[in-house]
């Protein structure tokens, strides 16, 4: 009986997703993508203005002439829009750009990223994740699968199963660990691929995200397995980066060729 009533929930699961993965990202991979541009722009305000009140913003103003200096590069070369970069002073190793126009940096960052280049492939990898609708995803994706295990656990307990309960929290964790993690390990790669070769526009050295990614791996210690990880383990980002570099290198070469803003970390 058990398999009569999770087959028909599994395929009615399958088929809701594919009607709702109508999208493209910009490598070619469907996404469902459940919200529009305004509202998750709405949703990267409101999150960017916490973050305001909740984080320490840094008040070091060469320091966030640097920081300025990299993404004013960066948001050159993609579509018209105003972005508001903010520096947070934390010793956080992280960045991340949201929907609507907003980039954060932690200052524990400009420790690892050691030059402008480096610096500029984690703004080209975070800023990538905005471009190819990455936030919709998650959150598209978190409501759907949050949906499916409801459903389940109702159909489960209108048939009297006793351990419903217990198959329920099994399909989570197989949910987290099939579906949602690899998801996230995939979107990873996509914002390398497409950030490698926003960096290498803006004129600067794609050859830096392999170095970058060398002194992560130096500056992280006890990181999960990449089974259970959202994203890659460091081994293997370096092996895409570096599959990249052929494509990424005649765009380099001809940006340098134009007059660009020099980026200098302050000493």
């Amino acid at each position: 009986m058990l398999k009569r009533i999770i087959t028909p929930a599994i395929a009615a699961g399958v088929l809701l997703l594919t009607a709702c993965a109508t999208h493209q990202s910009p490598t070619g991979r469907s996404q469902m993508l459940m919200h529009s541009e305004a509202e998750m722009a709405q949703l990267g305000q409101v999150s960017f203005a916490q973050l305001k009140q909740q984080e320490k913003v840094s008040q070091d103003p060469a320091l966030n002439a640097y920081v300025n200096c990299v993404a004013e590069r960066i948001s050159g070369v993609l579509p018209p829009q105003q972005w508001e970069v903010v520096v947070f002073d934390s010793p956080q190793v992280n960045a991340f750009a949201l929907p609507g126009g907003y980039i954060g940096v932690y200052t524990g960052l400009l420790g690892v990223a050691e030059n402008a280049d480096q610096l500029a492939a984690v703004m080209g990898h975070e800023v990538a994740h905005v471009l190819a609708h990455h936030s919709n995803e998650k959150v598209s994706r978190s409501q759907m699968t949050g949906t499916g295990l409801q459903l389940l656990n109702i159909g489960l307990a209108a048939y009297g199963v006793e351990s419903a309960a217990t198959i329920t929290q099994l399909a989570a964790l197989g949910t987290n660990v099939f579906f949602t993690l690899p998801y996230g390990r995939e979107q990873e790669t996509e914002a390398d691929i497409m950030g490698v070769e926003l960096m290498a526009r803006a004129g600067f050295d794609p050859e830096a995200s392999i170095a970058l990614w060398h002194n992560m791996a130096k500056a992280s210690s006890g990181a999960p397995p990449e089974m259970l990880s959202t994203h890659p383990s460091h081994s293997t980002r370096i092996k895409e980066l570096n599959a990249q570099q052929q494509a990424a290198k005649p765009l380099y070469q001809a940006a340098r060729q134009q007059s660009r803003t020099v980026c200098r970390a302050p000493k």
